[in-house]
């Protein structure tokens, strides 16, 4: 019906303004096309209350981004290429310089309060994987190192209270890498950092390890 409303007044009023003939029909023509309009608007916020009762989306809701299983799985934003390149780079080079000493894991989820976390990467004292067994998703023992990169949707601030959590969980040291600054925030304790960038070498005072970040950040 509000369809043939807005017909009939378009055509109404199209026929009076070409005629040049001010015609009360003139003011009909608006008001069809008034109550189509506010027809339409009262249908949407009927379908919005009804999608509300139901548990639906409503048209505005529907348009936010909703976030991605993974990102409810782990607490943190999806990487992205950069991210990626960069974790790879800190597992291989961790790897190569220290795979007799340290056990190098990746997305290893953590049983910290109230419901986990999942840093990018973790390094533990070396043990043998034993491949025959189950271990639990998530592990109630604290890495010494925990590795966070810092996505474009993340601030600073949201990372240095991740790393706190860390600490409370009995991390030894926290790792926080910058990527648009080829940077990383080494702190051995809370409130407690060095800053490496571009072509140093990180160093690590709690487990003496060095890093060059030409590697990391290639």
């Amino acid at each position: 019906m509000s369809q043939s409303l807005l017909f009939l007044g378009s055509r109404l009023n199209g026929w009076f303004s070409a005629s040049g003939v001010d015609h009360p029909l003139v003011w009909l023509a608006n008001d069809f096309r008034r109550m189509y309009f506010t027809a339409n608007f009262l249908s949407l916020i009927c379908s919005g209350k009804n999608r509300i009762r139901s548990g639906q989306p409503t048209v505005m809701e529907a348009t936010v981004d909703q976030p991605s299983s993974y990102e409810l799985e782990r607490g943190k934003p999806m990487p992205d290429t950069i991210h990626a390149a960069i974790q790879a780079n800190l597992v291989v080079e961790l790897k190569s310089r220290y795979r007799q000493a340290y056990r190098i894991l990746s997305e290893l989820t953590l049983d910290t309060p109230p419901n986990g976390s999942t840093p990018d990467v973790v390094i533990y004292p070396f043990f043998e994987v034993d491949f025959t067994i189950e271990y639990p998703a998530k592990r109630s023992d604290a890495p010494l190192v925990t590795i966070e990169i810092q996505s474009p949707s993340q601030s600073l601030d949201e990372m240095i209270n991740k790393a706190n959590s860390y600490f409370a969980f009995g991390v030894k040291s926290c790792w926080i890498v910058q990527p648009r600054i080829k940077g990383i925030f080494v702190f051995d304790r809370p409130n407690s950092y060095q800053f490496f960038h571009h072509d140093d070498v990180l160093k690590d005072p709690n487990l003496n390890i060095e890093l060059s970040l030409a590697g990391i950040f290639e």
